[in-house]
């Protein structure tokens, strides 16, 4: 990841993103209006191995959730260890820590 799509990224991770997982595996989540089509597309191109789900309906919202896990999910782990969350948003840093003492990640 270059500079510039690492900074993308930071933002969309700390004004959008979810850090979990289903209690087997973790996961990365971005959830956002389905007419984000060209940010989803460019989350599934600079980060390779990741997934879109949806569009869902539900509750008078119309969303798409991009999604990390798996072998991608630990490839990305030193891109996001990189990161200034803690500088920048220490909850979203918080959040971050706290998958990976759930899931054991390094």
């Amino acid at each position: 990841m270059q500079d510039f799509e690492r900074g993308v990224f930071l933002g969309i991770l700390i004004g959008a993103g979810h850090f979990g997982g289903d209690g087997r595996q973790p996961h990365v989540t971005v959830r956002m209006h389905s007419r984000q089509k060209a940010l989803f597309a460019w989350l599934i191109r600079v980060v390779p191995g990741s997934r879109l789900y949806g569009p869902y309906r539900h509750g008078g919202r119309d969303y798409c959730q991009w999604m990390v896990r798996g072998t991608p999910l630990r490839e990305l782990l030193p891109v996001l260890d990189r990161l200034p969350l803690a500088d920048i948003s220490p909850p979203t840093f918080e959040r971050y820590l706290k998958m990976k003492r759930d899931y054991s990640l390094p």
